[in-house]
């Protein structure tokens, strides 16, 4: 660790006494309010810590080092709420995601940018979430389900095989590289150990790869954020500069933001003394694209006479039938999901930018999809039944049996921890489970009592806050 300091005494120079004494302080601790189910209003006053506004994200906070067992805090369970240190969250606004946009998040597990990037989709456009690492792609789809997220194509492939597929297809690209950690020295002594002068420049190399990879999937006018959660010059400011020394057809600009510190005069550094952790982030535009990159288009899409329009797709999904139709409406209204397909006895529903995709040749098993849209039903042959994603990502209006449940609520701990609980005996069938009017997940009603539903794995054993 000795080189470690050496090198930050260079960067910091008059400040390192400041990185050094700020190094022996417990490290920040943040949370998101996820808006795609609640307001930061509505959602404050409902918890039994103290929270302040952090100056990364309009709906980022700071928490209290001594809060615990947040985790298992009904809101949590219900996607209400984010933890996430709070610098992590300026990437994302500086890349300005705008509702529409096409926005791709290339290393995107565990999930808190790409659903960061999801709330301000709010429902529109398109968010493609990648991780490369299968058992981590795995957590990212649990993250994104958990926060009501409907219009997320989830996949697990490399740069190199996935941007070129889809050449020239998004507004906005998220490149929140792997890197050396140093950035989290404060709060992960794993990072400390695996540090070395070798390891960065390992890091360094391997992000610029990356970069170069994302630069094809980005349409002219596009914008592409790339950032790390370390301090390394060789992976922030080295990569920027050899990233654009290689392709003269991006340029780097001003977020417009005013945290941090500027660095090559319109990156950002977050040192724990701004705030934050350790965090760089550059944001570049694509002025053109080269000759030799061709972007999917209406020329790339099956055109063949008497072809069904989607025949490109059949190996992977299936229109749903009409009978999947008439029981998801049984549950929910006719204006919550649409454009229902199968994949095995799977059935999801697709957001309408995702059919669209089917207008294009893409091989989505060569791309390593592994989920697209909200996995609403399960086709058990002779009946369907509803799963939790269901749930989790509608809207209270939209599901038409209904169970809510106060924050104090002892009905709603042993919901949590997987019991049955009593409800009005009017209510029948599938039902809704709210905490707070937020959706949370769901039980069958019978008899005055609530079967529940809720994935034992997501159930809690342990303590609350």
């Amino acid at each position: 660790m000795d080189k470690f300091f050496e090198k930050m005494r260079d960067l910091l120079q008059d400040e390192y006494d400041a990185f050094l004494e700020s190094m022996k302080k417990p490290a920040f601790r943040g949370m998101r309010v996820n808006t795609l189910k609640c307001s930061s209003e509505a959602v404050l006053p409902l918890l039994n810590f103290k929270t302040e506004k952090t100056p990364f994200f309009n709906d980022g906070y700071y928490i209290e080092n001594e809060v615990e067992h947040i985790g298992s805090h009904p809101l949590h369970h219900a996607g209400a709420i984010y933890m996430q240190e709070p610098s992590a969250m300026s990437a994302v606004t500086m890349l300005n995601v705008k509702q529409g946009d096409k926005v791709l998040d290339l290393c995107a597990a565990p999930g808190s940018k790409t659903t960061q990037i999801a709330q301000c989709l709010q429902g529109t456009g398109l968010l493609w979430s990648n991780e490369i690492v299968r058992s981590r792609a795995s957590i990212l789809v649990q993250n994104l389900e958990r926060c009501g997220v409907k219009n997320a194509v989830v996949s697990s492939d490399s740069p190199e095989n996935l941007c070129p597929a889809l050449a020239g297809y998004f507004d906005k690209i998220l490149v929140d590289a792997p890197c050396s950690g140093e950035g989290m020295f404060r709060k992960d002594e794993g990072a400390k150990n695996e540090w070395s002068a070798e390891h960065v420049l390992s890091c360094a190399n391997r992000q610029l790869h990356i970069l170069n990879s994302a630069k094809v999937a980005l349409k002219a006018g596009g914008e592409l954020v790339y950032s790390t959660c370390t301090y390394a010059v060789e992976e922030n400011e080295g990569v920027v500069t050899k990233f654009l020394e290689q392709n003269p057809e991006f340029e780097l600009i001003d977020s417009g933001e005013t945290f941090g510190r500027n660095t090559l005069n319109y990156a950002k550094r977050i040192f724990p003394m701004d705030g934050g952790e350790g965090h760089f982030a550059a944001k570049f535009r694509k002025n053109y694209t080269p000759v030799d990159e061709k972007p999917i288009s209406s020329e790339t899409k099956s055109k063949k006479k008497g072809k069904k329009r989607y025949d490109n797709v059949k190996s992977v999904m299936q229109k749903a039938d009409k009978a999947a139709y008439d029981f998801l409406y049984t549950i929910f209204e006719p204006n919550e999901y649409d454009n229902l397909y199968t994949v095995g006895d799977r059935v999801y529903s697709l957001t309408d930018s995702m059919v669209e995709l089917f207008d294009y040749n893409l091989d989505f098993k060569k791309m390593c999809v592994i989920k697209m849209g909200v996995e609403v039903l399960t086709d058990l042959g002779k009946r369907f039944e509803p799963v939790h994603n269901a749930f989790t990502a509608c809207k209270k209006r939209g599901a038409k049996s209904v169970v809510n449940l106060d924050i104090g609520d002892e009905k709603l701990y042993k919901f949590l921890h997987g019991e049955e609980i009593s409800v009005d005996e009017s209510l029948k069938g599938y039902t809704l489970v709210c905490v707070e009017n937020i959706p949370l997940s769901f039980g069958k009603c019978s008899g005055g009592n609530l079967k529940n539903k809720y994935p034992k794995g997501l159930r809690n054993n342990g303590k609350f806050n």
